[in-house]
């Protein structure tokens, strides 16, 4: 896998994010609130729901950002979904792709072909539980640290480069949706500020690390 990034200033300022989500949203309004306050130079050119009843939607109609549903159950193929969803985000002028709650697994011809690199955030200091509740897979497991990651997309589920990571302590009294909660609060603060660090320094891949220059 080779990713490259030019150091700031991009070829669009500020620069384009192009924002994938299924549900409410609440990462996506993380990303509106730290641009509306300065901590992220950029702006959401396009928000792209695969789920017509997406709460986010909303969210970004309110902001004045453009919308759109691309409903994969509309497709024949997962080849087909994927080109129109690439399609949109090229149209749109997109420099980086956010998923946000995105529950779609993107399969490698999405990503050879995605105009700028796909971050996720994942609630675990990854690469420690992967996938779905990993919440509760790190409550039920007993840490005593859990947190949040963001992470280059690549084929392979939830293991790509860690651009950056949050910490949350583990109480004896927590339950899997109290920790759950305070991991949400980590990720919205720290989601923005990897966005902001993808597009402002000159990066590279080092086998599976990303490294900032």
């Amino acid at each position: 896998m080779t990713h490259a990034r030019a150091a700031s200033p991009l070829a669009s300022s500020p620069p384009v994010l192009g924002v994938l989500i299924s549900g409410r949203g609440s990462n996506l309004q993380a990303i509106i609130r730290a641009i509306g306050d300065g901590r992220l130079a950029a702006r959401i050119g396009i928000v792209i729901a695969n789920r017509p009843d997406a709460g986010g939607l909303e969210h970004a109609r309110a902001a004045g950002i453009p919308t759109a549903v691309i409903d994969h159950k509309a497709f024949g193929s997962r080849a087909a979904f994927e080109e129109a969803l690439v399609a949109r985000l090229t149209e749109a002028g997109v420099a980086v792709i956010c998923l946000a709650g995105f529950m779609r697994i993107l399969s490698p011809f999405f990503l050879e072909r995605a105009p700028g690199p796909v971050l996720n955030v994942h609630p675990s200091l990854l690469p420690s539980f992967p996938g779905v509740d990993a919440q509760g897979q790190a409550w039920s497991h007993g840490v005593k640290v859990a947190g949040a990651t963001v992470h280059l997309v690549t084929p392979e589920l939830d293991a790509g480069p860690i651009i950056a990571q949050a910490t949350v302590p583990v109480h004896d009294a927590d339950t899997a949706e109290s920790l759950a909660a305070r991991i949400l609060v980590e990720e919205h603060r720290l989601y923005p500020d990897a966005i902001a660090r993808v597009l402002t320094c000159r990066w590279h891949i080092d086998g599976r690390r990303f490294v900032c220059e």
